[in-house]
């Protein structure tokens, strides 16, 4: 438990969660809004908060490090992570330029881009190589991202929201696995399913969680990622102007948009358009789709670790059945303090300590989430060669598959939407 990187991140995680809960972290750093000068979004004090920041990750994970790796190789990783968090800190820098901030191009498609870049033009120095820690980051950061999984948003809408959220999501995500791999003929599964939880629960997040669970290759998760990440540019910006078009009715336009759009961010910025119950309606079914994200991702680790990885592995080893002893051993554990960290924020922080308090605990772990996800995501790219990747394009299946599910998706949720919002069925909910 000391030499694997899926548990220490449940324990960077955990412990993360426990200083800011006992108030010993206060603040995360946060960046400016600008439009034409980039370094408008940098003050001496933002540099200052941020060098602090640096040095505490880049202890804290070294711990990690040096445990799994050995002091050596520790060594050469605290030298060369200020070079990989600076990057990380330029893809937080652009993700806060006006009009990419409007259309929801975050730090993670910056990040990305940074690092391909890098990696497929430059060239990735060897003093940076020891830093590139893709699977602790991601791994770390879902484990934070557990906490913001709040069961108690159920009820806000209750069984409207549900039925938006949890109805059509896992329809469209076996129907989205079914047609990839029998109708479009893609055989990675990995990148099937990826691509497939992307599009029906909340993107990136969702890519992340599915890809760890079902042992996606980094090239896999960053095309799951990248083909959201661009198409939900598109929708943020045509369905509040189809919605407004067809005279469609607020809370319906809202409750569509919040089930099919990715990432709640976006879903704020689109339902703005269509007035406040709309906002409020779309961010809450999008927190409510969001729960799922802990669920499905468990799920699916089961499952490939049952049933694909296991079984695979264990007819190369001559055995003829899968003990529960193998499954734990292969099981991803950072599922497990996902999990711990939905029910700890859910069923004893919020009923004990309030509402209140766990908002202001969920900023704090929110931002280092984002800071571990952005380091995660700088490796990735760094690590991935554009040449490795030809292949998951199968002559334009997985874009094809994202498609053909965000189509599907699309109308299911806006008959969910209407049979639920419109008022002629089931009376409104306000």
């Amino acid at each position: 438990m000391l030499r694997k990187d899926d548990w220490w991140a449940v324990w960077l995680g955990l412990f993360l969660i426990l200083i800011t809960g006992l108030g010993l972290l206060t603040e995360i750093p946060g960046l400016e809004e600008w439009t034409h000068n980039p370094l408008n979004s940098l003050s001496l004090s933002t540099v200052l908060e941020l060098t602090v920041l640096g040095t505490g990750l880049a202890l804290l994970t070294g711990i990690a490090v040096y445990y799994i790796q050995g002091k050596s190789f520790a060594n050469n990783y605290l030298k060369a992570f200020p070079w990989v968090f600076m990057i990380a800190v330029i893809s937080y820098v652009l993700s806060e330029q006006s009009l990419a901030s409007h259309y929801g191009l975050g730090y993670v498609v910056w990040a990305l881009a940074l690092g391909l870049f890098i990696s497929n033009v430059i060239g990735v120095p060897e003093f940076i190589k020891p830093a590139i820690k893709s699977e602790l980051f991601i791994k770390t950061g879902l484990v934070l991202l557990g906490a913001e999984i709040l069961f108690d948003r159920l009820l806000v809408l209750g069984i409207y929201g549900i039925g938006v959220a949890w109805i059509v999501t896992p329809i469209v995500l076996v129907s989205m696995y079914f047609i990839g791999t029998r109708l479009l003929g893609i055989n990675n599964k990995s990148l099937v399913v990826t691509i497939s939880a992307a599009t029906s629960v909340c993107g990136v997040s969702a890519a992340i969680v599915t890809g760890e669970a079902s042992k996606a290759t980094e090239e896999q998760m960053s095309l799951a990622v990248t083909i959201t990440s661009v198409m939900t540019v598109l929708m943020i910006i045509f369905m509040p102007l189809l919605i407004t078009f067809l005279g469609i009715d607020p809370l319906v336009g809202g409750a569509w948009v919040g089930g099919t759009i990715d990432a709640t961010g976006a879903v704020v910025v689109a339902a703005s358009v269509l007035g406040q119950e709309a906002v409020e309606i779309a961010a809450t079914i999008k927190m409510i789709q969001n729960v799922l994200i802990g669920v499905i991702g468990f799920i699916i680790a089961f499952i490939w670790v049952k049933n694909s990885e296991g079984i695979e592995n264990l007819q190369q080893e001559g055995e003829k059945s899968v003990s529960w002893t193998k499954v734990w051993t292969r099981f991803p554990k950072f599922i497990i303090g996902f999990v711990i960290a939905s029910l700890l924020f859910s069923f004893v922080f919020t009923p004990y300590l309030g509402s209140s308090w766990v908002d202001s605990t969920l900023d704090l772990t929110s931002g280092l989430r984002g800071w571990f996800f952005v380091l995660a995501f700088v490796s990735i790219g760094l690590n991935a060669r554009l040449s490795r990747m030809k292949y998951l394009f199968e002559k334009g299946n997985p874009l094809k598959l994202y498609l053909v599910g965000q189509t599907l998706n699309i109308i299911a949720t806006f008959v969910m939407a209407w049979i639920l919002f419109s008022g002629v069925i089931f009376p409104q909910p306000f």
